[in-house]
């Protein structure tokens, strides 16, 4: 990248860290930080994928997230408007945006998204192996806490969700059930060979996880 598209990229870390810096739900700047990471991590072995666009997604995709921002066409709006004060062209935020809007596993999963280009599914790759692993048992408690949802229950089995209204409904949601509704599933849906592998070793130890906590809970690890 030349000197420009550095600077445009630090300044899209300052407004995202002014978006995101109060946030305790684990799409904190810290989030943010370990996805941008991963699409760096990524873009190594995607050399077609535009490296700028890339990245300037994976730095903004949490700053207008309806989980986030009740005003999320005003908060969309903010992140166009920094884009144009930084000069970025046009059709680099159309595609910016075209990766942010069709990136989410609940587009995928409940709605019609939009192919993404190599550059998008690195973005996306990120983002999900940040939702496996051990960082992402974190993020599912921290998240489940500030959420109120329970912890575990094994009288409530996980939900089959249809709708991405199912999928936002707390009802009947625990933390634990979260990895069988959502999480496990994620490594089937990652787009690159390198986000594949990587996912294939978080994803075991996501499962280490929920096993032993399952097994401590019902006390049969010490049976």
């Amino acid at each position: 990248m030349n000197n420009q598209e550095q600077a445009q990229l630090k300044a899209l870390d300052a407004f995202m860290r002014k978006q995101l810096g109060q946030d305790e739900s684990g799409h904190d700047t810290g989030h943010i930080d370990r996805v941008v990471q991963l699409a760096q991590h990524l873009l190594e072995s995607e050399p077609t994928a535009d490296a700028f666009i890339t990245l300037a997604a994976a730095t903004l995709h949490d700053t207008y997230d309806d989980k986030l921002f009740a005003d999320v066409a005003h908060a969309k709006q903010q992140v166009a408007d920094k884009m144009s004060e930084l000069q970025i062209a046009d059709e680099r935020q159309t595609a910016i945006f075209q990766i942010i809007d069709n990136m989410s596993w609940s587009k995928q999963r409940f709605g019609n998204p939009e192919p993404l280009d190599i550059s998008g599914q690195i973005v996306q790759d990120a983002d999900r192996l940040e939702a496996i692993g051990m960082i992402a048992v974190a993020r599912v408690i921290q998240y489940g806490v500030q959420a109120h949802h329970a912890l575990y229950d094994p009288s409530i089995p996980p939900r089959d969700l249809k709708t991405k209204a199912d999928y936002r409904n707390p009802a009947g949601e625990t933390m634990i059930n979260h990895f069988d509704e959502k999480l496990f599933l994620l490594k089937d849906y990652l787009n690159t060979d390198e986000g594949k592998r990587i996912g294939a070793i978080r994803d075991a130890a996501m499962h280490q996880f929920v096993d032993q906590f399952k097994a401590e809970w019902a006390g049969t690890d010490y049976a």
